[in-house]
């Protein structure tokens, strides 16, 4: 009787990265050796993992993409760390992850102090097939109505609690960063008037 592929293969639930101490499990972000040298490496979520018969070690994994990897590319309000969740699996030998690195949520992304090398964020899901997100919108600020991108410096107006761009406000980044108070041009334009 000869044996199924399937049951050729032991599921488990951790991997030691070739070389390191660093140790992998479901659900962790690692990074994926890239073919062209000169080019980051991939972000991708591990969601399985398997040894075969003679101990080679697969994982599926979700692809994360980078802005410029999607449809549509990379735009002003994408951070530099920025990737998104996508739709997209695959089948990888455990061999081409080169390390783990952590996605953050948006939201906790924006109040780390120290953003390190394997450090990303992601507030959209991508789908790859039909190039959408999900969510479809964001909330945009500032006169340019652009989403928020944390790699920018913005100014927050203490009366309407709107933020905004230096330069859409006519501000140098020196003159922000000197600033105690800001009041956007409507906000003080209605304090004139009052």
């Amino acid at each position: 009787m000869v044996k199924t592929k399937a049951s050729n293969r032991k599921t488990i639930d951790s991997y030691t990265i070739n070389g390191t101490l660093k140790t992998i499990k479901l659900g962790d972000s690692v990074l994926m050796r890239n073919e062209e040298s000169d080019k980051p490496p991939y972000v991708a979520r591990v969601e399985k993992m398997w040894a075969d018969w003679r101990n080679n070690v697969k994982v599926e994994v979700r692809w994360y993409y980078r802005p410029e990897e999607s449809i549509g590319g990379r735009r002003p309000f994408h951070g530099a760390k920025e990737v998104f969740l996508s739709d997209h699996t695959d089948i990888q030998s455990a061999d081409t992850i080169e390390g783990k690195c952590t996605v953050h949520t948006f939201k906790r992304y924006t109040k780390l102090e120290n953003v390190e090398a394997d450090d990303f964020f992601c507030r959209f899901e991508y789908r790859a097939a039909s190039g959408t997100f999900n969510p479809d919108k964001v909330a945009v600020y500032c006169k340019c109505e652009m989403p928020y991108n944390p790699d920018d410096l913005m100014v927050e107006c203490e009366e309407c609690k709107d933020w905004f761009h230096p330069s859409c406000v006519g501000l140098s980044l020196e003159q922000v960063r000197l600033l105690d108070h800001f009041f956007c041009a409507d906000c003080s334009n209605e304090a004139n008037v009052e």
